[in-house]
């Protein structure tokens, strides 16, 4: 059996949210259309669409909002605006940015901007890490949470000084939102006001949203025609954006409050993991509603532990793999939505002593934990 098909046969699935198949999917949006009126928009002009930009827009306090087809090409677009209006063009990004880690250098290949490294890999920013900076920057990238260590944040007064600190030095500062909406419920704070400070933002319409894809560019009115206009001229000026807007829309409202509860659902599950030092947790403490679990085993163990859970107890407990820095050790990274939202506390418990018990029968852990 193929691991799509052992995944549909699992009872308690713990990353994300619940998937739907395209049947399932297609049907609910074709529904939310009949109900709603909905009619395509053509080459962006629709009713549907621009009424969902205006609603992100004013979410985040910024005066528009354009649709693009991904998020890989929003955020070089932004930055490379940013750096034309500051009349320099290095940008400063976090050794982890997504620009760096996921983009095969497009940023580079492309001839967008120039990019240096600020701060350290394993922490978030302060503002020490810009001041440290010597160059003239046009601008900055900041990605809250960041993903590739767990979802931490930058502390709010930090992120008050960074946004001083930007003002100040005259660059512009962009945020990878792609995960914005998981980063409030961490703050504890509206969008608008995380969003405040930002010169443009970046959110995504898929990842805890549960669209199709997708992706939104909000800042000035100017900058943002001008950033659509870039979108066409890379490719991204589809006929109908309405399938995209459609699945994000019709459960935006939801996803959005369910974001608080996704947090402490987060916090019961490190609190359980407490009880298996064997697997190992960042944070230190959940800042979002995420987590990164660090595993005494090579990721084919892993893998093979993953199967025989599913095989025998009908538990998914995770879905991409990765070696980390010390031999025979990997991780995964688990992000908290509906599947963990609806879960019997029992069953969590249960799947979290079977998983501890697999890695600790296992003759090649390299770590155990007092």
């Amino acid at each position: 059996m193929n691991d799509t098909d052992l995944l549909r046969r699992c009872q308690l699935v713990f990353p994300g949210h619940r998937a739907r198949t395209p049947a399932e999917l297609f049907a609910a949006m074709a529904a939310w259309c009949e109900a709603n009126g909905v009619e395509h928009d053509v080459y962006g002009s629709g009713a549907l669409l621009q009424e969902f930009e205006a609603k992100v827009a004013r979410l985040l306090g910024k005066e528009a909002a354009v649709f693009c087809v991904s998020g890989t090409m929003a955020q070089v677009t932004a930055l490379r605006l940013a750096c034309q209006d500051r009349g320099h063009d290095l940008a400063a990004l976090h050794p982890t940015s997504h620009i760096f880690v996921h983009e095969r250098s497009n940023y580079q290949l492309l001839g967008h901007f120039k990019a240096v490294q600020a701060g350290e890999r394993y922490r978030p920013w302060s503002v020490a890490d810009l001041a440290a900076l010597p160059d003239r920057l046009g601008a900055v990238g900041m990605e809250l949470p960041l993903r590739e260590i767990g979802g931490q944040l930058s502390p709010w007064d930090e992120l008050e000084a960074i946004k001083a600190h930007c003002r100040a030095r005259g660059a512009h500062l962009h945020m990878d939102g792609a995960r914005l909406w998981e980063a409030a419920a961490g703050y504890g704070k509206p969008l608008i006001d995380v969003a405040a400070g930002f010169d443009s933002v970046y959110v995504s319409l898929y990842k805890g949203i549960g669209g199709l894809g997708g992706a939104m560019l909000a800042g000035t009115r100017e900058f943002v025609d001008r950033a659509a206009e870039w979108f066409r001229r890379q490719g991204g000026n589809l006929i109908h954006r309405t399938p995209y807007v459609v699945a994000a829309a019709m459960g935006f409202e939801q996803r959005l409050a369910a974001m608080p509860l996704c947090l402490e659902r987060t916090r019961f599950l490190y609190r359980e993991l407490a009880a298996h030092p064997i697997i190992r947790v960042n944070p230190a403490a959940p800042q979002v509603n995420m987590l990164h679990l660090h595993l005494p085993v090579a990721p084919e163990r892993a893998l093979a532990i993953r199967r025989e859970l599913a095989e025998r107890h009908g538990i998914w407990m995770f879905n991409r793999i990765a070696a980390t820095a010390l031999p025979d050790t990997s991780s995964f990274e688990l992000y908290v939505g509906d599947n963990l939202l609806n879960a019997p506390d029992a069953r969590v418990r249960e799947a979290l002593a079977l998983f501890a018990q697999a890695l600790a029968q296992d003759g090649k852990a390299v770590y155990q934990s007092a």
